[in-house]
């Protein structure tokens, strides 16, 4: 038997979403505690006064960032919410992007987690969703964000994460973009986001069939556009994938 104390062992690495089962999804064992809603919104006639990296100080040695791409448009830009895997950070995450991000003119807020992992692998929403929510309404008042183009999620449990807060609040996020998911936490949508997955055939963390494919696939069975991209490799993003998942989000 899982138990609740067995789940929060195991929900501290990656592995948890295979302990959840084939279809990776835990909607049977731990409902959240909070809706996973977030209140911020982008402001309209805002002018981007941020350059470079600004930290958020809101957290202390948890904390975050904002990393702004080399050229800074006078037009409303892409922001993508990137989330980190379980016990890394904001800081490591953004780096193994390089300047992918840049390239594609997307401004990057890199969030760390309150804890090891994200509030909602750990078994119920709270401190994350609410540092998150200020994170957002700072970034709001200091760059001129286009709501067509705001994207959530992030890597490994930061994916699982992303994908499954950007579900719960697709009136806000238009885009979800997902680099090795491992599964769903429950929770009712909103709205209807354009969702995009990537997952590496040999991943040994997070199974291809058992993850990946699975969370794909039951996303298309509920109706959401889904790209979803299979790559030879583990449990990484390949600067390929990491270019198309970028440049996706900047599109227009």
């Amino acid at each position: 038997m899982l138990t609740r104390r067995r789940f929060s062992f195991l929900a501290g690495s990656a592995m948890a979403a295979f302990a959840a089962g084939p279809a990776c999804r835990l909607d049977a064992f731990l409902p959240p505690q909070g809706d996973g809603r977030l209140k911020s919104r982008p402001k309209a006639g805002v002018r981007t006064t941020a350059f470079g990296r600004v930290l958020l100080g809101l957290g202390g040695a948890r904390d975050g960032f904002l990393q702004m791409p080399a050229v800074v448009p006078d037009t409303p830009m892409p922001l993508y919410v990137l989330l980190h895997g379980a016990s890394s950070s904001a800081a490591i995450q953004t780096a193994r992007f390089k300047l992918i991000p840049s390239d594609a003119g997307v401004a990057v807020l890199a969030i760390d987690s309150r804890g090891g992992t994200w509030d909602g692998v750990m078994g119920g929403f709270g401190p994350d969703v609410e540092f998150i929510d200020r994170a957002l309404e700072k970034v709001f008042g200091i760059v001129s964000v286009d709501p067509a183009r705001l994207a959530i999620g992030g890597f490994s449990d930061g994916a699982t994460y992303g994908l499954s807060l950007g579900l719960m609040n697709g009136d806000l996020f238009p885009r979800i973009c997902a680099f090795s998911t491992g599964f769903l936490l429950p929770g009712d949508p909103h709205g209807k986001p354009r969702i995009f997955m990537s997952h590496g055939t040999s991943d040994d963390i997070l199974p291809i069939d058992q993850c990946g494919r699975a969370v794909a696939a039951d996303l298309r069975k509920r109706g959401y556009d889904v790209t979803f991209r299979e790559f030879a490799g583990k449990h990484e993003v390949t600067p390929a994938i990491a270019t198309e998942g970028f440049q996706w989000m900047a599109k227009q």
